[in-house]
């Protein structure tokens, strides 16, 4: 199973070209992906160009054959469509494996006084391989505010205990309807732009839970323990990131995923994006 995380920067390249082609391309020569997780989607809003277009159409046209799942975290009204439409920006998540569930989280936006920021969320939802049932969740957390990104780091992680709980002491089911039971698995993997390094708090809120079955692993110091994250942004645009190339893009996994990992690679040739496309394989 390949499962590829990427922000696209609305399929802005360091050029300054705009171009959602050049993110599949870009995708699609790293493997044929079961899952792709991307950031930074939008629709409607208006664009580096001025365009003001809508990506989760342009990219399901892009990944035929692909069920797409948006998860919106600004949704605002747009006076300039007179036909009600209203503007978007979020998390798209693609999958050709079927999907037996899926939620959408809002994440916490805590006040932190008059600085840039954004509300902030996360999909999640689970696919179907032959073997087995697997959660997916992808989410783009607060750049400016740390108050807010440690806020919506503890979120994710009471989201991870929660679902761990309730397949450990699962409630009563009915056989259909709303009652029915959720496929749901404590079995994860958590990608996306987090926007928090390798030595901060948060990063160390996500590993180093007291509880095992609620921690999460970092898929690639997993495998390479003795090598440093390779950058996932700051390679080719040294205007929006001064402080060069480093890490703050990450695919996280529960333990009980660790063994299954056969490879995690950050793809540092393309400058599609101003962040690096990450990807991560594992048997079913």
């Amino acid at each position: 199973m390949r499962i590829v995380s990427w922000n696209i920067q609305n399929g802005l390249g360091v050029d300054k070209v705009l171009s959602l082609d050049r993110i599949a391309n870009t995708i699609t020569a790293m493997g044929e992906a079961d899952v792709i997780c991307l950031q930074e989607v939008s629709v409607n809003m208006e664009l580096a160009d001025g365009s003001t277009t809508d990506q989760v159409q342009e990219l399901c046209r892009l990944f035929d054959g692909y069920a797409s799942f948006f998860g919106v975290a600004v949704d605002i009204a747009v006076t300039a469509f007179a036909s009600g439409e209203r503007a978007q920006y979020g998390n798209l998540v693609l999958s050709r494996l079927p999907v037996q569930s899926v939620f959408y989280h809002l994440l916490p936006q805590p006040a932190d006084g008059c600085i840039k920021q954004m509300p902030r969320q996360m999909v999640e939802i689970t696919v179907e391989t032959p073997n087995q049932s697997l959660r997916i969740m992808t989410t783009h957390l607060e750049y400016h505010s740390e108050a807010q990104r440690y806020a919506q780091t503890k979120r994710l992680m009471e989201i991870q205990s929660e679902v761990v709980s309730l397949e450990s002491d699962p409630p009563f089911a009915q056989p259909k309807g709303p009652y029915a039971k959720l496929e749901r698995p404590g079995n994860c993997i958590v990608c996306g732009d987090f926007n928090f390094l390798q030595d901060s708090p948060e990063y160390r809120l996500v590993t180093n839970s007291a509880s095992p079955e609620f921690r999460l692993i970092d898929a690639w110091t997993s495998i390479n323990p003795n090598e440093p994250h390779p950058p996932t942004c700051g390679i080719y645009d040294s205007q929006q990131w001064p402080q060069g190339p480093h890490c703050r893009d990450f695919i996280f996994v529960s333990t009980g995923l660790v063994d299954q990992i056969t490879q995690v690679s950050v793809d540092i040739d393309t400058n599609a994006s101003d962040h690096q496309p990450l990807e991560i394989i594992l048997e079913d």
